[in-house]
């Protein structure tokens, strides 16, 4: 997976030019919004959401599996940095595989406990190394009626090494930088059960922290206004074939609250996600 790429350098994307040479799009923030911008975003696309409804399987059965998840791509105008004198490529993977191990606990009164861990394994693409561990705890109450709630805690630690902010000047050395992010999170979800089909809905905050060492010159890149904000996030599982779960969300992260803080403007990250995984275990009746 790359989330950062190493092909940019300093010039601005032919793309990103009229004619004339002159850009078509200005930055979209100042210059400390546009950087500020950029860490929260390789964060907040990597976010672990639910992609499943409020009771993710069967009591007492759990689920292996594997989610992808879209990476947006962004525009020259969210690219631009260095008072538009540089363009950041960010548009290299338009997404990235996560593998997903979950286990629901028998019911205890109207109440099912479950947990899930995902894991990125660190596998160099293009020189870049990315390695992300997620996680969840929740608790669903499924109802007689068919309807659902439920409540999950998520928590997802990323570090990447690579030739993240490309050299200035075509020719220097390339070093290896470090990008570290976390997430976490809360989430209250709402589903309806259909029979083999459950939309739901879910609606949380998030906090987002990132630590960037731009090894050139030792640079610590501060993140002046780390994302905190709400998410929401629309989808559906579904089961066929008995043990194949199918799961599918458009996850969203809404303007944060540090806006004026020049964090993402008016910018929000909307990505899309599926899963597929086979549950395992007898299990019990919900």
């Amino acid at each position: 997976m790359l989330l950062f790429v190493s092909t940019a350098l300093a010039f601005v994307d032919p793309a990103c030019l009229d004619d004339s040479g002159n850009l078509i799009q200005e930055p979209a923030l100042v210059e400390e919004g546009q950087a500020n911008f950029l860490q929260n975003y390789p964060a907040l696309s990597t976010s672990f959401s639910s992609i499943h409804a409020p009771v993710p399987h069967d009591p007492g059965t759990g689920s292996i599996g594997v989610e992808v998840f879209g990476i947006p791509p962004l525009d020259c105008s969210r690219r631009l940095v260095l008072s538009g004198t540089k363009t950041e490529d960010t548009n290299k993977t338009p997404a990235a595989p996560r593998f997903r191990l979950s286990f629901a606990m028998p019911q205890i009164g109207p109440a099912i406990v479950y947990g899930t861990v995902g894991y990125v394994p660190p596998v160099t693409v293009a020189g870049t190394r990315n390695v992300i561990l997620s996680g969840e705890v929740g608790v669903g109450i499924p109802m007689e009626s068919g309807a659902s709630v439920g409540l999950r805690y998520h928590h997802t630690l990323q570090k990447t090494v690579g030739e993240i902010a490309t050299p200035f000047n075509e020719g220097d050395p390339a070093y290896d930088d470090f990008y570290s992010a976390a997430t976490l999170g809360a989430d209250l979800l709402v589903g309806y059960d259909l029979g083999k089909v459950e939309p739901y809905l879910s609606v949380g905050i998030q906090d987002v922290s990132t630590f960037f060492v731009i090894a050139d010159d030792a640079f610590l890149a501060n993140n002046t206004a780390p994302y905190l904000g709400m998410t929401t996030g629309l989808g559906a599982q579904a089961t066929v074939m008995e043990k194949v779960q199918l799961g599918g969300e458009v996850h969203a992260a809404l303007p944060s609250f540090n806006a004026d803080k020049r964090a993402l403007g008016s910018a929000h990250v909307v990505t899309g996600r599926v899963r597929i995984a086979y549950v395992f275990g007898a299990g019990e009746e919900s």
